[in-house]
């Protein structure tokens, strides 16, 4: 495993701090959103978006980039958060999100949007995308990686499996699939309206490298994301144990925050306890 000093580590999770602040006011300004599961994945967008995925923001079309699918579309302002740090786009445009002809809707879409590669909403398709992706890459001996993020209750769908079959037929080691492992949905736990468990072993039976982490150690992820680069000819899925809106005392493992938006003193609260998390 790659060693990484106390500086690379620090910065990642400063920059998860940032993405989780960022998202929250986005969602906060427009009264609309899915602030739970953006708190709880912003570790695993930072250690992609800031030190993973090669991609160029000043060509977002770049053929041999690596490719990102947010399977879990309603969290679509924490990728737009990194997607704009990193220089996509610009700042400001964050504050027009979901405004009708802002290129930044409700959940991404690929045509308009620079840095998406996938437009997403319905649940469930991102790993079959990523066959298909993955699939061209061989097609045309390119060199790239697809990396797609799901929730865990978007794992109740059949079509996720689907995909998931797909890419062991093909050998599809260019394919790593994340999943937000944060046990709670719309309404209410995960493991109480359809139970995933045994999960880990359900990937493997469909023939995947599983690898299971702390999805707010940002070493965790990291060494998962190198080890998974490592493999190949199988995909690889990374089970990231996470808090759902992790780092906000009164919105952590609540069902509620899913998909509601905070009221001004809400924001406020959770804004403060976040900036005392910035390192």
């Amino acid at each position: 495993m790659k060693e990484y000093n106390d500086s690379d580590i620090a910065e990642l999770n400063k920059v998860a701090n940032y993405l989780r602040r960022q998202s929250l006011t986005m969602i906060y300004q427009r009264q609309a959103g899915h602030p739970g599961g953006c708190l709880s994945a912003a570790e695993i967008m930072a250690v992609l978006y800031f030190h993973v995925l090669r991609i160029d923001p000043q060509r977002p079309a770049w053929e041999d980039r690596d490719r990102f699918i947010l399977s879990k579309g309603h969290a679509s302002a924490l990728l737009y958060s990194a997607l704009a740090k990193r220089g996509f786009f610009p700042m400001a445009d964050l504050d027009h999100w979901g405004e009708l002809n802002c290129h930044l809707q409700g959940h991404p879409d690929r045509l308009k949007t620079p840095g998406v590669d996938m437009t997403s909403g319905i649940l469930g398709h991102g790993i079959a995308i990523a066959a298909g992706l993955a699939l061209a890459a061989r097609l045309r001996q390119q060199g790239f990686r697809t990396y797609t993020l799901l929730g865990d209750g978007e794992c109740q769908g059949g079509i996720v499996w689907e995909g998931a079959n797909a890419c062991a037929k093909y050998n599809l080691g260019n394919v790593t699939a994340i999943v937000d492992f944060n046990g709670v949905q719309l309404d209410g736990a995960v493991h109480d309206i359809m139970p995933l468990e045994p999960f880990a072993d359900k990937w493997r039976s469909f023939r995947w490298n599983v690898i299971s982490v702390d999805g707010h150690d940002v070493k965790q992820i990291l060494d998962a994301l190198e080890q998974a680069e490592a493999v190949a000819g199988q995909p690889t899925v990374i089970l990231a144990r996470t808090i759902k809106g992790k780092g906000v005392s009164f919105m952590e493992n609540k069902a509620y925050w899913h998909g509601n938006p905070p009221n001004k003193e809400q924001y406020e609260a959770a804004m403060a306890e976040l900036e005392k998390g910035n390192v």
